[in-house]
Protein backbone atom coordinates (compact mmCIF):
# COMPACT_ATOMS: atom_id res chain seq x y z
CA UNK A 1 0.00 0.00 0.00
CA UNK A 2 2.75 2.21 0.64
CA UNK A 3 3.93 4.12 4.17
CA UNK A 4 4.94 0.62 4.80
CA UNK A 5 2.10 -0.79 5.28
CA UNK A 6 0.35 -4.20 3.97
CA UNK A 7 -1.33 -4.07 0.47
CA UNK A 8 -3.95 -5.87 2.54
CA UNK A 9 -5.43 -7.03 5.50
CA UNK A 10 -5.13 -10.48 3.58
CA UNK A 11 -1.29 -9.88 3.22
CA UNK A 12 -0.88 -9.28 7.08
CA UNK A 13 -3.05 -11.88 8.16
CA UNK A 14 -2.21 -14.69 5.74
CA UNK A 15 -1.28 -17.61 6.89
CA UNK A 16 0.96 -19.08 3.72
CA UNK A 17 3.78 -17.38 2.83
CA UNK A 18 5.60 -16.35 0.03
CA UNK A 19 8.13 -17.69 -1.86
CA UNK A 20 11.26 -17.89 0.04
CA UNK A 21 13.15 -16.67 -3.49
CA UNK A 22 12.75 -15.99 -6.42
CA UNK A 23 13.66 -18.65 -9.25
CA UNK A 24 16.36 -17.43 -11.86
CA UNK A 25 15.15 -16.28 -14.88
CA UNK A 26 16.42 -18.64 -17.44
CA UNK A 27 17.12 -17.75 -21.34
CA UNK A 28 14.23 -20.08 -22.66
CA UNK A 29 11.05 -21.86 -21.24
CA UNK A 30 7.88 -23.75 -23.02
CA UNK A 31 5.49 -21.08 -20.96
CA UNK A 32 5.83 -17.70 -20.06
CA UNK A 33 3.35 -16.40 -17.79
CA UNK A 34 3.14 -12.79 -17.19
CA UNK A 35 1.50 -12.36 -13.73
CA UNK A 36 1.79 -13.98 -10.32
CA UNK A 37 -2.31 -13.92 -9.29
CA UNK A 38 -5.04 -16.28 -9.56
CA UNK A 39 -4.47 -16.86 -13.57
CA UNK A 40 -0.66 -16.68 -13.80
CA UNK A 41 -0.44 -19.29 -10.98
CA UNK A 42 -3.77 -21.45 -11.78
CA UNK A 43 -2.26 -21.51 -15.59
CA UNK A 44 1.34 -22.40 -14.10
CA UNK A 45 0.12 -25.40 -11.78
CA UNK A 46 -1.47 -26.95 -14.47
CA UNK A 47 0.45 -26.66 -16.89
CA UNK A 48 3.61 -28.12 -15.17
CA UNK A 49 0.82 -30.98 -13.99
CA UNK A 50 0.50 -31.26 -17.69
CA UNK A 51 4.39 -31.56 -18.22
CA UNK A 52 4.95 -27.93 -19.90
CA UNK A 53 8.47 -26.57 -18.67
CA UNK A 54 6.34 -23.02 -17.34
CA UNK A 55 7.92 -19.75 -15.85
CA UNK A 56 5.81 -16.94 -14.24
CA UNK A 57 7.53 -13.50 -14.15
CA UNK A 58 5.58 -11.06 -11.61
CA UNK A 59 6.70 -7.86 -11.43
CA UNK A 60 6.44 -6.72 -7.88
CA UNK A 61 5.23 -9.58 -5.91
CA UNK A 62 2.71 -12.95 -5.49
CA UNK A 63 -1.06 -11.48 -5.02
CA UNK A 64 0.34 -8.03 -5.19
CA UNK A 65 -2.87 -7.30 -7.67
CA UNK A 66 -6.11 -7.67 -7.83
CA UNK A 67 -6.02 -11.10 -6.09
CA UNK A 68 -4.42 -10.10 -2.75
CA UNK A 69 -6.70 -7.01 -2.70
CA UNK A 70 -9.83 -9.06 -3.36
CA UNK A 71 -12.82 -8.95 -0.91
CA UNK A 72 -12.41 -13.14 -1.16
CA UNK A 73 -15.89 -14.38 -2.30
CA UNK A 74 -15.94 -17.39 -4.07
CA UNK A 75 -18.97 -17.16 -5.95
CA UNK A 76 -20.40 -18.97 -8.38
CA UNK A 77 -21.79 -17.77 -11.59
CA UNK A 78 -20.82 -14.32 -12.63
CA UNK A 79 -22.47 -10.73 -12.03
CA UNK A 80 -24.82 -11.63 -14.92
CA UNK A 81 -28.22 -14.04 -14.09
CA UNK A 82 -28.05 -17.30 -16.44
CA UNK A 83 -30.76 -16.08 -18.18
CA UNK A 84 -28.08 -13.26 -19.10
CA UNK A 85 -26.00 -15.35 -19.74
CA UNK A 86 -27.28 -17.41 -22.31
CA UNK A 87 -28.91 -14.66 -24.20
CA UNK A 88 -25.45 -12.96 -25.02
CA UNK A 89 -23.32 -16.37 -25.43
CA UNK A 90 -25.93 -18.33 -27.44
CA UNK A 91 -26.61 -22.43 -27.18
CA UNK A 92 -23.35 -23.08 -27.95
CA UNK A 93 -21.53 -21.62 -25.30
CA UNK A 94 -24.22 -20.28 -22.73
CA UNK A 95 -25.20 -23.30 -21.05
CA UNK A 96 -21.30 -24.90 -20.98
CA UNK A 97 -20.44 -21.71 -19.86
CA UNK A 98 -23.03 -21.70 -16.48
CA UNK A 99 -21.94 -25.26 -16.07
CA UNK A 100 -17.98 -24.28 -16.02
CA UNK A 101 -18.88 -21.57 -13.39
CA UNK A 102 -21.38 -22.97 -11.13
CA UNK A 103 -19.08 -25.48 -10.53
CA UNK A 104 -15.68 -22.98 -9.97
CA UNK A 105 -16.51 -22.85 -6.14
CA UNK A 106 -15.76 -26.74 -6.31
CA UNK A 107 -12.89 -26.45 -8.34
CA UNK A 108 -11.20 -23.57 -5.76
CA UNK A 109 -11.98 -25.78 -2.64
CA UNK A 110 -10.72 -28.69 -4.52
CA UNK A 111 -7.34 -27.19 -5.14
CA UNK A 112 -7.24 -25.90 -1.23
CA UNK A 113 -8.26 -29.36 -0.25
CA UNK A 114 -5.86 -30.92 -2.49
CA UNK A 115 -2.50 -29.05 -1.29
CA UNK A 116 -3.43 -27.66 1.78
CA UNK A 117 -3.52 -24.14 1.21
CA UNK A 118 -3.96 -22.68 4.74
CA UNK A 119 -6.57 -19.77 3.80
CA UNK A 120 -9.36 -19.52 6.39
CA UNK A 121 -12.08 -21.38 3.62
CA UNK A 122 -15.36 -21.18 5.00
CA UNK A 123 -17.69 -23.00 2.76
CA UNK A 124 -20.94 -21.27 4.38
CA UNK A 125 -22.17 -20.02 0.58
CA UNK A 126 -22.47 -16.34 -0.05
CA UNK A 127 -25.52 -14.53 0.38
CA UNK A 128 -26.87 -11.95 -2.36
CA UNK A 129 -28.84 -9.13 -0.48
CA UNK A 130 -31.91 -6.96 -1.33
CA UNK A 131 -31.18 -3.45 -0.63
CA UNK A 132 -34.62 -2.65 -1.72
CA UNK A 133 -37.86 -4.39 -2.57
CA UNK A 134 -36.11 -3.66 -6.43
CA UNK A 135 -33.01 -5.91 -5.75
CA UNK A 136 -35.45 -8.52 -4.23
CA UNK A 137 -37.20 -8.82 -7.21
CA UNK A 138 -34.13 -9.21 -9.33
CA UNK A 139 -32.93 -11.52 -6.77
CA UNK A 140 -35.87 -14.04 -7.22
CA UNK A 141 -35.28 -14.11 -10.97
CA UNK A 142 -32.01 -15.42 -10.51
CA UNK A 143 -33.20 -17.77 -7.82
CA UNK A 144 -35.90 -19.02 -10.10
CA UNK A 145 -33.48 -19.29 -13.11
CA UNK A 146 -30.52 -21.31 -10.96
CA UNK A 147 -32.91 -23.26 -9.03
CA UNK A 148 -34.31 -24.66 -12.56
CA UNK A 149 -30.26 -25.69 -13.14
CA UNK A 150 -30.93 -27.84 -9.41
CA UNK A 151 -28.21 -25.19 -8.18
CA UNK A 152 -28.11 -25.26 -4.46
CA UNK A 153 -29.42 -21.81 -4.23
CA UNK A 154 -32.14 -20.42 -1.87
CA UNK A 155 -34.45 -17.44 -1.07
CA UNK A 156 -34.41 -15.72 2.33
CA UNK A 157 -37.16 -13.19 3.62
CA UNK A 158 -36.45 -10.54 5.73
CA UNK A 159 -35.86 -12.75 8.58
CA UNK A 160 -34.44 -14.90 7.32
CA UNK A 161 -31.55 -12.72 5.64
CA UNK A 162 -31.27 -10.71 9.32
CA UNK A 163 -30.50 -14.43 11.25
CA UNK A 164 -27.85 -14.95 8.60
CA UNK A 165 -26.37 -11.34 8.48
CA UNK A 166 -27.14 -9.70 11.89
CA UNK A 167 -28.75 -6.63 10.75
CA UNK A 168 -32.29 -5.83 9.57
CA UNK A 169 -30.75 -3.49 6.47
CA UNK A 170 -31.83 -6.08 4.18
CA UNK A 171 -35.40 -7.20 2.95
CA UNK A 172 -34.20 -10.67 1.71
CA UNK A 173 -31.41 -12.35 0.31
CA UNK A 174 -30.24 -15.53 -2.28
CA UNK A 175 -27.98 -18.11 -0.38
CA UNK A 176 -26.01 -19.94 -2.82
CA UNK A 177 -24.62 -22.79 -1.02
CA UNK A 178 -22.03 -23.73 -3.49
CA UNK A 179 -19.88 -21.04 -2.26
CA UNK A 180 -17.84 -19.61 0.57
CA UNK A 181 -15.22 -17.05 1.65
CA UNK A 182 -11.21 -17.11 1.72
CA UNK A 183 -8.06 -15.12 2.08
CA UNK A 184 -7.60 -14.70 -0.99
CA UNK A 185 -3.49 -13.49 -0.54
CA UNK A 186 -3.38 -16.97 1.17
CA UNK A 187 -5.12 -18.73 -1.72
CA UNK A 188 -2.74 -16.81 -4.07
CA UNK A 189 0.35 -18.00 -2.36
CA UNK A 190 -1.07 -21.39 -1.65
CA UNK A 191 -0.98 -21.73 -5.50
CA UNK A 192 2.12 -20.61 -5.86
CA UNK A 193 3.50 -23.12 -3.63
CA UNK A 194 1.79 -25.63 -5.26
CA UNK A 195 2.91 -24.66 -9.09
CA UNK A 196 6.73 -24.91 -7.43
CA UNK A 197 6.08 -28.05 -5.94
CA UNK A 198 4.71 -29.52 -9.22
CA UNK A 199 7.85 -28.11 -11.35
CA UNK A 200 7.06 -24.26 -12.41
CA UNK A 201 9.42 -21.33 -11.90
CA UNK A 202 8.43 -18.58 -10.07
CA UNK A 203 10.38 -15.14 -10.45
CA UNK A 204 9.28 -11.96 -8.41
CA UNK A 205 10.56 -8.46 -8.90
CA UNK A 206 10.72 -9.01 -13.00
CA UNK A 207 8.77 -6.76 -15.02
CA UNK A 208 8.25 -7.60 -18.57
CA UNK A 209 8.97 -4.41 -20.98
CA UNK A 210 8.21 -6.06 -24.56
CA UNK A 211 7.10 -8.80 -26.38
CA UNK A 212 8.03 -9.28 -29.87
CA UNK A 213 8.04 -12.94 -32.46
CA UNK A 214 11.52 -14.22 -32.85
CA UNK A 215 12.82 -17.17 -34.98
CA UNK A 216 8.87 -19.00 -34.31
CA UNK A 217 8.86 -18.41 -30.68
CA UNK A 218 8.29 -15.00 -28.47
CA UNK A 219 11.08 -12.95 -27.18
CA UNK A 220 10.04 -11.56 -23.99
CA UNK A 221 12.72 -8.54 -23.04
CA UNK A 222 12.59 -8.09 -18.89
CA UNK A 223 14.25 -6.31 -16.55
CA UNK A 224 16.72 -8.94 -15.89
CA UNK A 225 17.57 -9.81 -19.41
CA UNK A 226 15.59 -11.70 -22.37
CA UNK A 227 14.10 -14.85 -21.94
CA UNK A 228 12.42 -16.82 -25.57
CA UNK A 229 9.12 -18.87 -24.80
CA UNK A 230 7.36 -20.50 -27.28
CA UNK A 231 3.86 -19.65 -25.56
CA UNK A 232 3.11 -16.81 -23.60
CA UNK A 233 -0.07 -16.14 -21.03
CA UNK A 234 -0.60 -12.64 -19.92
CA UNK A 235 -2.39 -12.72 -16.60
CA UNK A 236 -2.38 -9.46 -15.63
CA UNK A 237 -6.11 -8.66 -15.99
CA UNK A 238 -7.03 -5.28 -14.42
CA UNK A 239 -3.13 -4.27 -13.51
CA UNK A 240 -2.80 -4.77 -17.54
CA UNK A 241 0.01 -2.06 -18.61
CA UNK A 242 0.90 -0.70 -22.15
CA UNK A 243 2.76 -4.29 -23.03
CA UNK A 244 0.54 -5.61 -25.55
CA UNK A 245 -0.84 -2.78 -27.83
CA UNK A 246 -4.60 -1.79 -26.83
CA UNK A 247 -5.34 -4.73 -24.57
CA UNK A 248 -5.69 -1.74 -21.57
CA UNK A 249 -8.40 0.12 -23.60
CA UNK A 250 -10.53 -3.27 -23.90
CA UNK A 251 -12.06 -2.94 -20.31
CA UNK A 252 -12.65 -0.12 -18.24
CA UNK A 253 -10.63 -0.29 -14.88
CA UNK A 254 -12.62 0.76 -11.46
CA UNK A 255 -11.31 0.54 -8.21
CA UNK A 256 -13.01 -0.97 -4.91
CA UNK A 257 -11.81 0.15 -1.68
CA UNK A 258 -12.11 -2.12 1.65
CA UNK A 259 -11.66 -1.07 4.96
CA UNK A 260 -11.39 -3.77 8.02
CA UNK A 261 -11.61 -3.22 12.17
CA UNK A 262 -9.65 -4.58 14.57
CA UNK A 263 -10.72 -7.67 16.03
CA UNK A 264 -14.06 -7.49 17.76
CA UNK A 265 -14.50 -10.57 20.00
CA UNK A 266 -17.72 -11.53 21.36
CA UNK A 267 -18.61 -8.14 20.30
CA UNK A 268 -18.91 -9.81 16.30
CA UNK A 269 -21.09 -13.00 17.37
CA UNK A 270 -24.25 -12.08 16.02
CA UNK A 271 -22.65 -11.12 13.04
CA UNK A 272 -22.35 -13.59 10.20
CA UNK A 273 -22.51 -16.39 12.29
CA UNK A 274 -22.34 -18.71 9.50
CA UNK A 275 -19.08 -16.55 8.12
CA UNK A 276 -21.32 -15.95 4.71
CA UNK A 277 -19.65 -13.08 2.58
CA UNK A 278 -22.11 -10.59 1.69
CA UNK A 279 -23.14 -8.55 -1.41
CA UNK A 280 -25.75 -6.33 -1.90
CA UNK A 281 -28.02 -5.00 -4.77
CA UNK A 282 -27.02 -1.75 -4.60
CA UNK A 283 -26.12 -0.20 -8.27
CA UNK A 284 -23.45 0.81 -5.97
CA UNK A 285 -23.12 -2.37 -4.20
CA UNK A 286 -21.43 -2.99 -0.39
CA UNK A 287 -19.46 -5.86 0.70
CA UNK A 288 -19.68 -7.42 3.90
CA UNK A 289 -17.62 -10.52 5.38
CA UNK A 290 -15.97 -11.31 8.88
CA UNK A 291 -12.81 -13.54 9.09
CA UNK A 292 -11.36 -15.23 11.26
CA UNK A 293 -10.25 -13.28 13.81
CA UNK A 294 -13.40 -11.65 13.93
CA UNK A 295 -12.69 -8.95 11.65
CA UNK A 296 -15.26 -6.52 10.25
CA UNK A 297 -14.68 -6.11 6.74
CA UNK A 298 -16.55 -3.65 4.47
CA UNK A 299 -16.12 -2.40 1.59
CA UNK A 300 -17.99 -0.72 -1.70
CA UNK A 301 -16.77 0.87 -5.02
CA UNK A 302 -14.27 3.43 -5.16
CA UNK A 303 -10.63 4.36 -4.15
CA UNK A 304 -9.81 4.86 -0.02
CA UNK A 305 -9.98 8.84 0.06
CA UNK A 306 -7.80 9.48 3.04
CA UNK A 307 -6.56 6.29 5.29
CA UNK A 308 -7.69 3.85 7.75
CA UNK A 309 -7.65 6.32 10.35
CA UNK A 310 -9.33 9.51 8.77
CA UNK A 311 -10.93 11.20 5.35
CA UNK A 312 -13.58 10.46 3.45
CA UNK A 313 -13.43 6.52 3.17
CA UNK A 314 -13.15 6.40 7.20
CA UNK A 315 -15.84 8.35 7.55
CA UNK A 316 -17.97 6.30 5.27
CA UNK A 317 -16.48 2.96 6.68
CA UNK A 318 -17.63 4.28 10.15
CA UNK A 319 -20.82 5.19 8.89
CA UNK A 320 -22.06 2.33 6.89
CA UNK A 321 -20.92 -0.08 10.15
CA UNK A 322 -23.28 2.37 12.18
CA UNK A 323 -25.94 1.62 9.81
CA UNK A 324 -25.72 -1.78 9.59
CA UNK A 325 -24.61 -2.84 13.22
CA UNK A 326 -25.62 -0.02 15.58
CA UNK A 327 -24.95 -2.06 18.68
CA UNK A 328 -21.14 -2.24 17.85
CA UNK A 329 -20.47 1.61 18.64
CA UNK A 330 -17.68 2.95 17.85
CA UNK A 331 -14.79 0.87 16.03
CA UNK A 332 -11.47 0.98 14.98
CA UNK A 333 -9.68 0.63 11.46
CA UNK A 334 -6.70 -1.89 11.30
CA UNK A 335 -6.47 -1.69 7.64
CA UNK A 336 -7.96 -0.05 4.68
CA UNK A 337 -6.95 -0.59 0.99
CA UNK A 338 -8.27 -1.22 -2.47
CA UNK A 339 -7.84 -2.22 -5.95
CA UNK A 340 -8.59 -2.57 -9.32
CA UNK A 341 -11.11 -4.27 -11.14
CA UNK A 342 -11.74 -4.70 -15.02
CA UNK A 343 -15.35 -4.32 -16.33
CA UNK A 344 -16.60 -4.64 -19.36
CA UNK A 345 -20.28 -2.93 -20.92
CA UNK A 346 -21.93 -6.82 -21.05
CA UNK A 347 -20.42 -8.08 -17.83
CA UNK A 348 -18.44 -11.26 -19.23
CA UNK A 349 -14.68 -11.95 -19.51
CA UNK A 350 -12.90 -12.52 -22.01
CA UNK A 351 -10.55 -15.10 -23.43
CA UNK A 352 -8.50 -13.01 -26.22
CA UNK A 353 -5.70 -14.49 -28.75
CA UNK A 354 -3.80 -12.03 -29.35
CA UNK A 355 -1.22 -13.68 -31.50
CA UNK A 356 -0.18 -16.88 -32.79
CA UNK A 357 0.64 -18.93 -29.55
CA UNK A 358 0.26 -15.37 -27.59
CA UNK A 359 -3.41 -15.88 -25.20
CA UNK A 360 -4.61 -13.79 -22.16
CA UNK A 361 -7.57 -14.08 -20.38
CA UNK A 362 -8.86 -10.88 -19.12
CA UNK A 363 -12.09 -8.66 -17.63
CA UNK A 364 -13.26 -11.10 -14.95
CA UNK A 365 -15.95 -7.91 -13.84
CA UNK A 366 -15.24 -8.61 -9.89
CA UNK A 367 -15.15 -12.31 -9.84
CA UNK A 368 -11.47 -13.01 -9.98
CA UNK A 369 -11.11 -16.19 -7.57
CA UNK A 370 -13.29 -18.57 -9.72
CA UNK A 371 -12.17 -16.74 -13.36
CA UNK A 372 -8.99 -16.73 -12.76
CA UNK A 373 -8.87 -20.34 -11.15
CA UNK A 374 -11.20 -22.00 -14.02
CA UNK A 375 -9.34 -19.78 -17.26
CA UNK A 376 -5.72 -20.75 -16.21
CA UNK A 377 -6.93 -24.55 -16.04
CA UNK A 378 -8.67 -23.84 -19.34
CA UNK A 379 -5.21 -22.12 -20.54
CA UNK A 380 -3.26 -25.01 -19.75
CA UNK A 381 -5.90 -27.35 -21.08
CA UNK A 382 -5.46 -24.99 -24.58
CA UNK A 383 -1.36 -24.95 -24.89
CA UNK A 384 -1.10 -28.66 -23.86
CA UNK A 385 -3.75 -29.86 -27.41
CA UNK A 386 -7.40 -29.11 -25.71
CA UNK A 387 -10.08 -28.26 -28.73
CA UNK A 388 -10.58 -24.70 -28.13
CA UNK A 389 -14.45 -25.32 -28.32
CA UNK A 390 -14.01 -26.52 -24.67
CA UNK A 391 -13.24 -23.40 -23.72
CA UNK A 392 -16.05 -21.51 -21.47
CA UNK A 393 -15.99 -19.08 -23.90
CA UNK A 394 -15.15 -18.18 -27.47
CA UNK A 395 -11.87 -16.83 -27.86
CA UNK A 396 -12.34 -13.16 -29.61
CA UNK A 397 -10.24 -10.79 -30.91
CA UNK A 398 -8.91 -7.18 -29.37
CA UNK A 399 -11.57 -4.82 -29.40
CA UNK A 400 -11.52 -1.43 -27.40
CA UNK A 401 -14.22 -0.66 -24.40
CA UNK A 402 -16.47 1.78 -25.75
CA UNK A 403 -15.74 5.08 -24.08
CA UNK A 404 -13.22 3.57 -21.64
CA UNK A 405 -11.72 6.97 -20.30
CA UNK A 406 -15.36 8.92 -19.65
CA UNK A 407 -16.58 5.61 -18.58
CA UNK A 408 -13.43 5.93 -16.24
CA UNK A 409 -13.38 9.34 -14.79
CA UNK A 410 -17.35 9.56 -14.68
CA UNK A 411 -17.38 5.95 -12.47
CA UNK A 412 -14.64 8.01 -10.25
CA UNK A 413 -16.78 10.47 -9.80
CA UNK A 414 -20.11 8.77 -8.78
CA UNK A 415 -18.33 6.53 -6.32
CA UNK A 416 -16.56 9.31 -5.05
CA UNK A 417 -19.33 11.42 -4.18
CA UNK A 418 -21.18 8.10 -3.32
CA UNK A 419 -18.75 7.86 -0.15
CA UNK A 420 -18.81 11.63 0.36
CA UNK A 421 -22.91 11.49 0.92
CA UNK A 422 -23.26 8.10 2.69
CA UNK A 423 -20.14 8.93 4.66
CA UNK A 424 -22.41 12.04 7.20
Amino acid sequence: MGNGRPISLWAQSAAEQPPKAPDALPSEVELAIVGGGFTGLSTALHAADAGLNAHVLEAREIGFGGSGRNVGLVNAGIWLPPAAVRAKLGQRYGPHFLQRFGDGPQMVFDLIERYQIQCEATRAGTIHAAHAASGMAELRGRFDDWQAMDAPVELLDADRVAAKIGTRAFVGGLLDKRAGTINPMSYVRGLARAANAAGAKITTGVKVTALSPENSAWRLDTSQGPLRAKFVVLGTNAYTDQLWPGLKSSFTPIQYFQFATAPLGADAASILPERQGVWDTGKIMISIRRDRSDRLIVGSMGRVLGDRSAGISHRWARRQIARLFPALGPVTFEEAWDGHIAMTADHLPRIHRLAERLYTPIAYNGRGITTGTIFGQAMAALLTGADPADLPLPITDVTAESAGALKRRFFDLGFTANQVLRGF
